[in-house]
């Protein structure tokens, strides 16, 4: 029973990894022709309703999937059948309403949300975004219904629908927006970024079709097995699932919280930059933004600096979301061990991750510091300006690292039962998030080039102040250094190597795109043979990953 057990939770871990890692590819087709598509004015309009959207997104659906699953896996366990179903309902009930809340608030007060964020036409993309927020927050219910029953399949696939049908949906309409709606380019271009949000609420609504399917047919099965268990009140399984919601939402919503004040934030002080010095502004931004429907030249101006900023971001994110596939793996496999009081198992567990994230972050992270300019020129040909846009890329390549220990080490710290410091260290890191980037865009010489700084201060701090943490209240802490050394010097050897292939490809016939890629498929060989040479992996860090055994007997790693 026990080897079925842990077969299972491997197999729904691997499945749920595999469709993280899709789902984030997806998203990367996505948002990188969709930077392609959109100016960099109408690129803002996007994100900014993007980040009204995880706002709400994280109030209702952050902590409640974790308690949905975690209360219905203790009633699964202990044979309660009729408290399953009872659990299931008064979920599904509370993430209607908190569903429907937020999508009255998004689709009645998108211009109010939009002003308050400082860009009033994003006004159509926070509308149209809105029947996304009511279709998640009803997934989540059955998400949570699914994972609690260790069936991550349906969670995998609504997820992969979900993330096609954006991608789908969502580039066409942006593209038959542009081509066929009249009017002048700027104001295509705002509705061109409505019309891509849009597609994100369609692909909600087929991946919530798809769920609402699979639970029929469930649910049908479980009624041909009855069970004779008294369920507990609604009242008190609602107070269960609150009292373990709230902590993990409360430290989700202050990320949320962060990017939606300093967005506001720089683009005030772009905005106020342009007032000052109204030389800076160009003709074509005077004739555009008027275009636009009245906008006001100095914001116009400051949306053009932030969408750059934005669609650096885009990349940005990418390293750090592949570390959710391993963070998700880590979190139930200390819990095992400290469930059985093994804390030194614990703690090689906690040492091997964080030592697999480093492998994995910091080439990431260096490559993108090392190629940034010719990254972006590869993915953004001629959109962005890369005398911006590539400093920002390489300062970004370096946070991306720090954001990547953060969350490994937030994930060793929640399986030790310290959900606390996470939400302490996130809320330090987004003063400094924000008092840098006042200090440093409000300077009229480093503008823009100061937001990716305050994005580096931010998480460099909240990876420190989790190591620190961890050493002092985890009783088995990983050897942060050890795992850092080896990993830094290949990375550095690699970030030389593609540098300089990447340059004397680019500078020949070949151009700078063949010589971008060409420098990422030099660096990998040589990243890859230094992990076997320097023998960073190990059976223990190996044994985390699908397929880990057959991968250590391959590389003969013992």
């Amino acid at each position: 029973m026990q080897n079925e057990k842990k077969s299972t939770f491997f197999g729904g871990a691997a499945v749920l990894m595999v469709g993280s890692i899709l789902v984030k590819l997806i998203g990367a087709v996505y948002k990188i022709p969709l930077g392609n598509i959109l100016s960099n004015e109408a690129y803002v309009d996007f994100n900014t309703a993007y980040n009204v959207y995880n706002l709400f997104l994280t109030i209702a659906t952050a902590g409640l999937p974790v308690a949905l699953s975690k209360t219905i896996a203790e009633a699964n366990t202990l044979g309660r059948r009729n408290q399953v179903d009872r659990v299931f309902w008064v979920a599904f009930k509370t993430f209607l309403c908190l569903g429907l809340v937020s999508f009255a608030a998004m689709s009645i007060f998108g211009g109010p949300l939009a002003v308050a964020m400082g860009d009033d036409s994003a006004i159509y993309c926070v509308r149209a975004l809105s029947p996304s927020v009511l279709c998640v927050c009803v997934m989540s219910a059955f998400r949570g219904y699914y994972q609690g029953h260790s069936n991550m399949v349906p969670t995998a696939t609504s997820q992969i629908i979900e993330s096609f049908g954006k991608l789908v949906f969502g580039l066409a309409l942006a593209f038959l927006v542009l081509k066929l709606l009249p009017g002048a380019e700027s104001y295509r271009q705002r509705m061109a970024a409505a019309g891509a949000i849009l597609g994100v609420s369609i692909g909600s609504v087929i991946a919530l079709g798809y769920l609402i399917v699979c639970f029929r047919r469930t649910s049908r099965r479980e009624k041909a097995q009855p069970s004779a268990d008294v369920p507990d009140k609604s009242g008190d399984i609602l107070r269960r699932l609150l009292e373990l919601a709230i902590p993990i939402t409360l430290g989700s919503a202050v990320v949320s919280i962060v990017t939606i004040i300093d967005t506001r934030v720089v683009l005030d002080l772009l905005e106020d930059m342009y007032e000052r010095l109204p030389h800076l502004i160009t003709p074509e931004a005077v004739a555009q933004s008027t275009e636009a429907g009245g906008v006001v030249p100095a914001l116009y101006m400051a949306q053009g600096l932030k969408g750059i900023y934005d669609k650096c971001m885009a990349i940005y994110n990418l390293p750090s979301q592949l570390m959710v596939a391993l963070t998700a793996s880590v979190i139930p496999a200390v819990s095992a061990h400290l469930a059985r009081q093994d804390t030194l198992g614990a703690g090689r567990t906690s040492n091997s991750a964080f030592r697999v994230a480093m492998i994995l972050a910091l080439p990431m992270g260096v490559g993108l510091f090392t190629l940034a300019e010719l990254i972006l020129e590869l993915l953004f040909p001629g959109k962005l300006d890369l005398a911006v846009g590539a400093p920002i890329m390489a300062v970004l390549g370096i946070a991306t690292i720090f954001v990547c220990i953060m969350s490994i080490c937030n994930s060793i710290l929640q399986a030790h039962g310290h959900v606390g410091i996470p939400v302490f260290t996130a809320i330090v890191g987004g003063v400094v998030k924000i008092v840098v980037n006042y200090v440093l865009v409000g300077n009229d010489a480093i503008n823009i080039k100061g937001a990716p700084v305050g994005t580096l201060a931010c998480f460099a701090v909240v990876a420190v102040l989790d190591m620190i943490f961890i050493h002092r209240v985890v009783p088995e802490p990983p050897k942060f250094l050890q795992a850092l050394a080896k990993p830094f010097v290949a990375s550095v050897a690699m970030g030389a190597a593609a540098w300089g292939v990447a340059g004397l490809f680019s500078r020949g016939v070949a151009g700078p795109r063949f010589g971008c890629l060409a420098g990422i498929a030099v660096g990998v060989v040589v990243y890859a043979a230094l992990v076997v040479a320097l023998k960073m992996l190990s059976r223990d860090d190996l044994a985390l990953m699908p397929k880990g055994d057959k991968i250590a007997k391959i590389l003969h790693i013992s």
